[in-house]
């Protein structure tokens, strides 16, 4: 647990670092930062709370709620390239036996995507997912260490956006007594800004665990959302909302998610 509450505290200070860095800086044009916000690799320090919430788990439709903190931090590598983190720190709240749960910390993930300083129409991105055995219970993670490629790829026509993120990741060490990870990971993301801030948007993540036997390894959900970016003070905030229903799915898996997120930005 000592290495853990470290590793913890050395990826919030250096998120509140970068931050404090940026926070003397003057706000960005209203239509820049929208773009920006709808790029998941932009040149944009932004600290996401995204609440999960799982409904309809197994036959007693059960709900699993798991808060992500995402800190995702640019880097310049130079004039002509960036490397951008994103850090995934999960909360769960996990159904187990019958009337119990477990809540605690679960596996970190960090992803790490090498992109042009000056993009062209297509924005792109590649690098490595990693993820880091940081479960408090092994009800809430693998408990192996994961890697695997990730990439994104988007364009930005005007009012729109327009892309998607792939990565599959594979156990390489960990527990002897846990199966291996092969798992996939994609999301889709179409948005459409509207005015005042508001946007209209879709993103399902549609994953595959390709460890599990046929026909038990597709997540694949549909549905939508909205968002809204403001100004809380001199601070951008993006908060939305969507909600989605899993059309595929293994069994026991969620009917259905509610996600809500708001996001602290802080532009240069």
């Amino acid at each position: 647990m000592k290495k853990l509450n470290l590793l913890i505290i050395a990826l919030l200070l250096s998120s509140g670092y970068a931050i404090s860095q940026e926070k003397e800086q003057e706000p960005e044009a209203g239509g820049d930062l929208e773009a920006k916000i709808q790029n998941p690799i932009a040149n944009l320090i932004s600290v996401p709370f995204q609440n999960n919430t799982d409904f309809g788990i197994g036959p007693d439709d059960r709900t699993k709620n798991t808060l992500n903190i995402q800190p995702v931090i640019p880097f310049s590598l130079g004039e002509s390239l960036n490397l951008i983190t994103r850090t995934i720190i999960p909360i769960i709240s996990q159904p187990t036996f019958p009337g119990e749960r477990e809540f605690g910390l679960g596996d970190i993930s960090l992803s790490l995507f090498l992109t042009p300083a000056k993009p062209g129409k297509l924005i792109y991105g590649g690098g490595v997912a990693l993820g880091l055995p940081t479960a408090t219970d092994s009800y809430l993670g693998a408990e192996k260490w994961t890697a695997g490629p990730s990439v994104v790829l988007l364009i930005q026509p005007k009012g729109w956006t327009v892309g998607t993120l792939i990565q599959n990741t594979w156990s390489y060490a960990g527990s002897d007594d846990r199966g291996d990870v092969n798992f996939f990971y994609s999301q889709i993301f179409v948005t459409k800004n509207l005015q005042k801030g508001w946007y209209v948007n879709t993103a399902p993540i549609i994953t595959s665990n390709w460890e599990a036997p046929s026909g038990e390894q597709w997540t694949v959900p549909l549905g939508a959302g909205v968002g809204k970016l403001f100004h809380l003070g001199k601070l951008p905030i993006n908060a939305q909302a969507g909600y989605y229903v899993n059309v595929e799915k293994p069994t026991g898996g969620p009917d259905s998610q509610l996600r809500v997120q708001a996001t602290l930005l802080f532009p240069k």
